[in-house]
């Protein structure tokens, strides 16, 4: 390098070479540092994002479980029963904190009018709450009383609580109008309460079948045995 007046003195060119160096040196770690700061800000942008999407997924996940439990069916229309409640009944009464029984009705049918000597009649029991309220009720298959009575209901030939007076325990929960359904297959032969004495076919002739829950019984559903 040469200046106006000359070269530089040694002292002098070594020296500026040296703050040359110097700023150069500090250009680079200026430049480091920058392109440092950025790498890591993108990572921690990307961990951001990975547990903004972790959490959305939760959300979907529990939105679909909430979407997918699907209640229960909904309330039928209430059967026409006739049902009516029978007093000094032997049937079990509704337990302390249960849905009393003017709160249902009782509705008994039957599989078909006419059943052979060796064939099994089939019975079915429907529920409903009639009450405006829902309404809970242990209705096990020892507190259901179906009997099977000659055709003027003086004469009882089967009950299904005789030989088999205890049961499962069913809580059901009815909402207003909702009903609960029961099937009882009857083998077609007599029986006495305990399961006293012997049990023989019934004859052929015409019967009616009673339902009954608590005090509440149904309406006689006549069928025949042929």
């Amino acid at each position: 390098m040469l200046e106006p007046n000359g070269p530089l003195p040694p002292e002098i060119y070594w020296r500026r070479r040296a703050i040359a160096i110097g700023a150069i040196a500090v250009a680079l770690l200026l430049v480091l540092w920058v392109a440092v700061a950025l790498i890591r800000g993108g990572g921690d942008d990307h961990k951001s994002d990975a547990k903004a999407t972790t959490s959305a997924a939760g959300s979907t996940n529990k939105a679909a479980g909430a979407s997918s439990s699907a209640p229960d069916s909904g309330a039928p229309k209430p059967a026409t029963s006739g049902s009516a409640p029978v007093s000094g009944s032997a049937a079990p009464v509704a337990a302390a904190g249960q849905c009393p029984d003017q709160s249902l009705a009782v509705k008994v049918n039957v599989g078909q009018p006419t059943y052979k000597t060796t064939e099994q009649p089939v019975f079915g029991i429907v529920i409903t709450n009639i009450s405006s309220a829902a309404c809970e009720r242990d209705m096990g298959s020892g507190l259901q009383l179906v009997s099977v009575q000659s055709l003027d209901g003086q004469r009882r030939l089967w009950s299904s609580t005789d030989c088999y007076p205890d049961g499962t325990p069913d809580m059901r929960t009815l909402n207003p109008g909702q009903q609960a359904a029961f099937t009882v297959t009857w083998s077609g032969s007599t029986s006495q309460p305990g399961c006293a004495g012997e049990r023989v076919p019934v004859p052929t002739g015409p019967y009616t079948v009673v339902a009954q829950l608590g005090s509440v019984r149904s309406a006689p559903e006549p069928f025949n045995i042929a």
